[in-house]
């Protein structure tokens, strides 16, 4: 409970300060652990959700190629009118997928730090199951709305990888 209200603290004092505020993501990679160091195996992973039956968890494996802390401008979240994001076609969910971050309401020019990885794809494993559209970036072979190839570039927030199994 003290760490959640020293994040609480630390994150409204900066945004007070008129600093953009810190996201967990940037926060992992000015600590530089050694996961994210070029060349380090990481994954990504989805699904595996459940108490007693876990779904299968998908995954896109690769390796580090850099780490960087950026600022970014906030948006407001993509909304379709009249839908719960579980009736999102696939298309509507890959737009909000790509307004990442993003702020439900008016964000009004927030600005935010963002710890970003650019992974380089080696492997994966991704659903096909219809109910999975909306789910998640992993879908039908594709990384939002691009086709994953092995050797291609992607960019996920640090908070979002892990380690590869050793």
């Amino acid at each position: 409970m003290r760490v959640l209200a020293a994040v609480l603290a630390l994150l409204t004092s900066s945004a007070l300060a008129g600093e953009p505020a810190q996201r967990p993501s940037a926060r992992l990679v000015l600590a530089g652990p050694e996961v994210l160091q070029p060349g380090r195996c990481v994954v990504y992973r989805e699904g595996g959700d459940g108490l007693l039956i876990t779904e299968p968890s998908y995954y896109v494996q690769g390796r580090v190629v850099a780490a960087t802390v950026q600022s970014r401008r906030l948006v407001a979240c993509p909304e379709v009118p009249g839908k719960g994001i579980e009736q999102y076609s696939r298309a509507e969910f890959n737009r909000l997928l790509h307004a990442q971050p993003c702020m439900a309401g008016d964000p009004a020019g927030r600005e935010a730090l963002v710890g970003v990885v650019g992974l380089r794809v080696d492997a994966w494993d991704t659903p096909h199951a219809r109910r999975a559209a909306n789910a998640g970036r992993l879908y039908r072979g594709m990384y939002i709305d691009k086709e994953l190839q092995e050797g291609m570039e992607i960019e996920l927030e640090a908070d979002l990888l892990g380690a590869c199994a050793p």
